[in-house]
């Protein structure tokens, strides 16, 4: 079983800057993918970025270059660095473990998060 609460989110201006932050606990946890998913309302969870437990990091292609994802196994802690926000990334977003192969696909993930809002104004 694994845990994941995730914090950080608020209301930022566009251009502005947030870093997520995601505490996970459970004895499997560095055995999993450690991603970041957002979603507004009325559409799936979009792929935003993945860490893999061997360290490679994939991002979905509208955040690339802009946010950034690290791990720290010691303390079982993911973290999702946003710079350059804009209004169309704001969203709820979902700290999730699993994703095997299919990182990129949200039901391929079998822990979740309940998620923190983040809200960019323009």
């Amino acid at each position: 079983q694994v845990q994941l609460v995730e914090s950080g989110g608020g209301l930022v201006l566009a251009g502005g800057s947030l870093t997520l932050t995601c505490a996970a606990s459970g004895r499997t946890v560095s055995r999993h993918n450690l991603s970041w998913f957002r979603q507004v309302p009325g559409k799936s969870r979009e792929f935003v970025a993945a860490i893999r437990p061997g360290g490679n990091i994939g991002y979905g292609d509208s955040v690339r270059g802009r946010f950034t994802i690290s791990r720290i196994n010691a303390n079982s802690t993911l973290y999702l660095q946003m710079n350059n926000l804009k209004p169309e990334d704001s969203g709820v977003y979902y700290c999730a473990a699993g994703g095997g192969i299919q990182a990129v696909v949200a039901r391929t993930y079998t822990y979740w998060g309940r998620g923190t809002q983040v809200t960019v104004s323009s």
